[in-house]
């Protein structure tokens, strides 16, 4: 596969849903948080995710301008057999190659098709943009592929998690983020951010975020630290903690 050099920072990704089905509604995006959690697990940072219709000049800008910000881009969405399909053709002309029928990716489908199956509709999942390599997957036997640093998918979730399962071995992986989470309980954010920032300035190395959530009995927050400093996340989780403590205790 074409993985980008490596190198002492962590890799980066983002992700690039395509299709109309998202932005009008109809259909829910499970995909982009699925790709998170398991690039959160090999230690690739994604930094980025966005949403773009089924329109090649909105793709290819969209792609270009991700590509050459992060180590890889992931798409889903738009490989399918019907008219309204056109990532390929987007990503053809994102890199400036020619596209075409390709014989690997018509011998996978012959793993699933019969000959009279193999119509001209499901012979569009064979077009590959030249210099691609395929993406196998074990759920509907079409292929996505690998070009550059751009992972194209199915946005089918079953089929892209199985996609994802062939290229996740294949990416660059780094130090795993560790999570720590502390329960701030009916604290207001407003009692401890100022006390919050000043950990997060003597910290810089620890992503310290504040998340409040609705329970039944009313307002709960919690604050949760995220590095891969280990010794710097104990130092910091610390002081979050001292800082809970002598707030409750003047309450």
């Amino acid at each position: 596969m074409n993985d980008p050099e490596s190198g002492d920072a962590p890799a980066t990704a983002a992700v690039l849903v395509i299709g109309d089905e998202i932005l009008s509604g109809r259909t829910q995006d499970t995909n982009t948080r699925y790709i998170a959690a398991y690039l959160a697990q090999i230690g690739v940072d994604l930094r980025e995710a966005r949403v773009v219709p089924d329109d090649e000049p909105e793709i290819v800008a969209a792609l270009n301008a991700l590509r050459a910000r992060y180590t890889y881009v992931f798409t889903t969405g738009g490989i399918g057999p019907t008219h309204d399909d056109i990532t390929p053709d987007a990503v053809a002309k994102a890199f400036g190659v020619e596209i075409g029928e390709d014989p690997r990716a018509i011998a996978m489908l012959r793993e699933r098709f019969t000959e009279e199956e193999l119509n001209p509709a499901r012979r569009r999942m064979a077009r590959i943009p030249r210099g691609a390599e395929l993406v196998r997957n074990g759920a509907s036997k079409a292929p996505g592929f690998w070009i550059g640093n751009v992972v194209v998918m199915a946005g089918v979730p079953v089929i892209m998690q199985s996609m994802m399962d062939t290229v996740g071995p294949m990416l660059r992986s780094g130090a795993v983020i560790a999570v720590e989470t502390l329960d701030a309980g009916a604290i207001p954010e407003g009692s401890y951010a100022m006390g919050l920032e000043e950990i997060a300035r003597v910290h810089e190395r620890v992503s310290i975020g504040s998340y409040p959530r609705f329970t039944a009995e009313g307002i709960r927050n919690q604050i949760v630290l995220r590095s891969r400093d280990a010794a710097g996340l104990a130092a910091a989780r610390e002081a979050v903690r001292k800082l809970l403590v002598e707030l409750a205790a003047s309450a």
